[in-house]
């Protein structure tokens, strides 16, 4: 990962361990838990990128970048991207497409084996739904450097947290939780089982 490491980085996996077990694994959870995926269209993409507004000194993770919806307008701001993608034919097609593009790096790796940067950064993404409570978990947990995500995820979830208004573990929640907007099925193919809408956390 970016940025020197003067500590040592944590996972996902890292704050979703119980004391018996992580919360889930590669081999333990079915095929279409990773591999399922609702694309974005590229207007609405390009309109998520543009609201949140990345420069040059960004660094952003997009998880789960599937064919590059997001990475693609995030890489035109000129931050430093960091794609995370599992599926090997989708990760041939990132690191095809964004080959001459040096301030793009793709990840092959589960989300839950992410080892998050020591150093200050955003997440633009739309994960799959089924990892979205144990990756908002680990980007909250104290220690990390995260400064802003928006997370593209079922709305129900996203309208459950943003009434509840902050994110986190235990007593200490440094993140609010925010609504930001709703995305509509269409916005996606194939149309997700359910509406959708993009969670905001910021400090």
């Amino acid at each position: 990962m970016p940025g020197a490491r003067r500590r040592r980085s944590t996972t996902v996996a890292d704050h979703t361990r119980s004391r018996r077990t992580r919360s889930a694994a590669p081999h333990t959870v079915g095929p279409e838990r990773y591999w399922g995926w609702h694309r974005l269209r590229a207007d609405w993409a390009a309109r998520l990128v543009t609201d949140a507004g990345y420069g040059p000194d960004d660094l952003v993770l997009d998880l789960g970048a599937g064919d590059g919806a997001l990475t693609a307008p995030l890489a035109a701001t000129g931050a430093r991207v960091l794609a995370v993608e599992l599926h090997p034919e989708r990760v041939r097609r990132l690191r095809r497409r964004f080959a001459e593009q040096p301030r793009v790096t793709v990840l092959e790796l589960d989300l839950l084996d992410l080892r998050l940067p020591s150093r200050p950064f955003s997440v633009l993404a739309n994960p799959p739904w089924s990892l979205a409570k144990p990756l908002i978990a680990a980007l909250t947990a104290p220690g990390t450097r995260l400064g802003r995500a928006d997370l593209v995820l079922q709305r129900g979830l996203v309208g459950d947290l943003g009434r509840k208004g902050t994110a986190g573990t235990g007593s200490r929640r440094r993140y609010r939780a925010e609504y930001l907007t709703s995305v509509p099925r269409w916005a996606f193919s194939p149309a997700p089982p359910a509406p959708a809408a993009v969670l905001r956390l910021h400090r």
